[in-house]
């Protein structure tokens, strides 16, 4: 048995592994282990892995291959005694010793126990494998049907942070002993001696919840975003940028902080390659203006300054001549070639992703937010059936599909299965060393057959609404094949 209690290792293939800088050795024959997922999971799959084979096999000639290794997580556990006592045998420490050992796998959806124990076996999956970045590309793919004119233009990668925020799953229950300790401690201890909060109240009939975002969880996660602005500029030649979603304005120490951590992990780590937005103006400034004091700079860009205090029109000027001071390597429009550091509120990026989508490249977001803005991006493209989604950490990708399980449609052979195909041109990405061409066909084979009419169900009612009368609506195993001859 080796290594695992519940599973056999692969007998054939070889293990991805980690070279002494950080990167990823990737044999000829990976082994690759896959969660097939539950529900209608099992159609997908089933559609999903004869593409990446089709499209492995066409890619290389054939000297390549993938060596799939099943592990198991939710009602197949169960149902096959693979899961450990500990997760109510919904999952199994063999899950996550193989996710470490082999570093890239794929999964499809499963579902979330009802009742007590385990959250949500995704979450579970994140937080012990310290999956820490939720990785979300959305794009649009020519013919899918849209609710907005030019879905074209809809073109962002979300990084998602994964392991706080709410998801981090510290509440307590409404009358529990727990719920009542804590409010009273908030109450009479806390919030009394804190200038920002002794005014309030908590009522006893609360549930709490506790929303913890971290320098770490912070910066880690910008760092990633970051990272791949650099890697990965926009495909239609717009500017890189980052843009920090928060909701900072009313919740200063956990979504401010998630901000400001942003434009510290810029300025410390990424100084050569980044530009702030607000570098951006004053360097703009004086670029328009040579004569242009740093006093009178500080006016420009900052609302009010003249009914400052002193101290915060210094604090301001100061800033100015930070940024001015960077005039060798971001002046004279330098700094327009750099990647761009912003921040946006989350309420008003949710209007602005339908109204000027082309103005954002990449999102990085405390993991509400995230979830938010995933969705609501995704709904412009195809909705959650083309949605491809990983979570990710320092060497480990574990591809998925971001919709749920639709049990009532579980083997019947209609479910798209885009999404977790699409999830697996984010691993063949990942692993690169020209294995990111087998994503880069699999992505092509599934415009040519969407542009050709072939599709699943919830993509043919959205063209027959729109009046294309040519579309074929046809099963999950029909679409893979579409997908396979056009490859």
């Amino acid at each position: 048995m080796g290594r695992f209690k519940h599973i056999e290792e692969p007998k054939s293939g070889s293990p991805i592994t980690v070279k002494a800088d950080g990167s990823l050795a990737i044999p000829d024959d990976p082994i690759i282990p896959f969660i097939e997922g539950d529900g209608t999971g099992r159609d997908i799959w089933r559609a999903a892995v004869r593409v990446f084979d089709a499209a492995v096999a066409k890619t290389f000639g054939g000297k390549k291959k993938i060596h799939w290794f099943e592990i198991y997580a939710g009602e197949k556990c169960v149902n096959e005694s693979k899961g450990d006592e500990y997760y109510g045998g919904w999952i199994s420490d063999d899950t996550f010793e193989a996710i470490k050992a082999y570093r890239v796998a794929i999964k499809g959806p499963l579902t979330t126990p009802v009742g007590g124990g385990i959250r949500s076996l995704n979450v579970t999956l994140r937080q012990v494998l310290d999956l820490y970045t939720c990785f979300r590309p959305v794009y649009w793919i020519k013919g899918v049907p849209s609710p907005v004119r030019r879905p074209e233009l809809m073109d962002v990668v979300i990084f998602r942070e994964n392991t706080e925020d709410v998801y981090a799953g510290i509440e307590f229950k409404q009358g529990s002993e727990q719920a009542k300790r804590l409010i009273s401690l908030l109450n009479d201890e806390i919030c009394p001696s804190a200038p920002h909060t002794k005014s309030k109240k908590i009522r006893a009939d609360s549930g709490i919840g506790i929303k913890p975002i971290s320098t770490l969880g912070s910066r880690r996660l910008i760092r990633m975003a970051i990272e791949h602005a650099l890697r990965h500029p926009p495909r239609d030649g717009r500017p890189s940028s980052v843009t920090l979603m928060h909701k900072g304005n009313i919740m200063k120490f956990t979504e401010g902080f998630f901000r400001d951590m942003g434009y510290q992990e810029a300025a410390e780590n990424f100084r050569d390659k980044t530009v702030s937005e607000r570098e951006s103006w004053i360097l703009g400034n004086k670029e328009a203006d040579a004569s242009l004091t740093a006093e009178a700079n500080a006016r420009m860009i900052e609302p009010g300054f003249d009914h400052l205090s002193p101290a915060d029109r210094a604090a301001i000027v100061a800033e100015v001549e930070a940024a001015l001071a960077l005039w060798p390597t971001h002046g004279d429009g330098k700094w327009k070639k750099l990647v761009m550091i912003k921040d946006r509120i989350a309420d008003s990026i949710f209007q602005q992703v339908l109204t000027r989508p082309d103005e954002y490249h990449v999102i990085a977001s405390p993991n509400l937010n995230g979830d938010y803005i995933s969705d609501a991006c995704a709904a412009q493209v195809g909705g959650l059936g083309m949605a491809p989604g990983a979570n990710m950490a320092d060497g480990i990708c574990l591809a998925e599909a971001t919709h749920g399980t639709a049990p009532k449609y579980a083997d019947k052979d209609v479910i798209n299965p885009g999404s977790v195909i699409l999830s697996g041109v984010i691993m063949f990405e990942y692993m690169g060393q020209g294995w990111e061409k087998v994503g880069h066909s699999i992505r092509e084979a599934i415009g040519k057959t969407i542009d050709q009419g072939r599709v699943t169900y919830d993509i043919h009612r959205l063209m027959v609404a729109e009046g294309r009368k040519d579309a074929v609506k046809v099963k999950c195993s029909e679409f893979a094949n579409a997908i396979i001859e056009n490859l």
